[in-house]
């Protein structure tokens, strides 16, 4: 899969500052190149999904664009200053995969030391620690020792802790990791909630957490930017595509070879029966018109019922893993 040049091209964005810029960024541990090239931006007010299989450089990028390491290469940007820059800094609000929190600390005073360091103090400390408690849904929780929280909760203090000095751009590197479906749920709801008044950045490997929030997408396969657009854009790109399933005559494999051999179809890949049938496929063509009428032709003169002959737009698990086919399987060394 070639890369994506970094530009705007694939999907092009609300009118706005733009609040978070990679530009080339590349990033070696010894002889693994975790990044490539890697450029795009995220302008004000949007939720961005970042994509990617393990050891794509998902979180490599992520620290250089939050500052924790520096690019070999290129550059990255926050407000349009170099994240090295205190300014940018305080612009930024970032929850890491794994959060670090002091456990034996109760959540208000954590939360209160977190402000601190910010550089908030007095009423103004005091005022947004409250906010953050109301706002994460903490409240009842305040002085509850942070060990004794459930993982949801403790994922609420560290999200918490990234907005107390109210920034403008939030970057979640894998904020519902190890949760149970319900706390997905709640966290996923409370980062749309969030996004209503800030830029973020979302890096997951729940696809559907970014199919209900995210209405951009960007994925990364060995360290390079293949994709970039809206779950729309992106599944137009992959080509119209029709699912046919028959109830009587060859097998899946037998099903899939004859409709690649019609004019009108560009792949067949066989898919697991739904309603009792003896074969699926889903089928990536030309134009849906032209290759519904070919496979109905084959299927009249071969004597095949067909139980399903439908059009649909790829999934973003599809658009996934057709863009993420073949990338090294490197483990990501940080």
């Amino acid at each position: 899969m070639e890369p994506v040049k970094p530009s705007l091209e694939a999907a092009p964005a609300p009118a706005g500052e733009v609040l978070v810029e990679a530009e080339g960024l590349s990033k070696g541990f010894g002889p693994v190149r975790a990044v490539q090239d890697v450029g795009f931006q995220v302008r004000r007010g949007e939720l961005v999904g970042f994509l990617g299989p393990n050891g794509a450089g998902k979180s490599t990028t992520m620290r250089m664009l939050t500052g924790y390491l520096r690019p070999d290469t290129g550059a990255a940007r926050l407000a349009g200053l170099e994240v090295s820059d205190p300014a940018a800094r305080r612009r930024l609000g970032y929850l890491p995969e794994h959060t670090p929190l002091h456990r034996e600390m109760r959540v208000d005073r954590f939360l209160d030391l977190a402000a601190t360091l910010h550089g908030l103090a007095g009423g103004a400390r005091r005022d947004a620690v409250a906010r953050v408690v109301d706002r994460c849904d903490l409240e009842g929780y305040a002085h509850r020792r942070i060990h004794t929280l459930s993982k949801g909760y403790r994922q609420r203090v560290g999200l918490a802790q990234a907005l107390v000095h109210d920034p403008d751009v939030l970057v979640l590197d894998e904020p519902t990791s190890g949760l149970d479906p319900r706390e997905i749920v709640r966290i996923r709801d409370l980062v749309a909630r969030l996004a209503q008044d800030k830029t973020v950045l979302l890096s997951t490997h729940v696809l559907p957490e970014v199919e209900e929030v995210c209405r951009r997408v960007l994925i990364l396969s060995g360290g390079r930017l293949v994709a970039d657009g809206t779950p729309e854009e992106l599944a137009a790109a992959e080509g119209e595509r029709l699912v046919v399933e028959v109830a009587d005559g060859p097998g899946g494999a037998d099903l899939a070879a004859a409709l690649a051999g019609l004019d009108g179809v560009r792949e067949a890949v066989d898919v697991p029966p739904l309603r009792g049938g003896m074969a699926r496929c889903a089928l990536v063509v030309g134009s849906r018109r032209e290759a519904a009428a070919e496979v109905q032709d084959l299927a009249r003169s071969r004597g095949w019922p067909l139980l399903e002959l439908r059009h649909e737009l790829a999934t973003l698990e599809q658009i996934f893993l057709s863009r993420t086919r073949g990338g090294p399987a490197e483990e990501e060394v940080a």
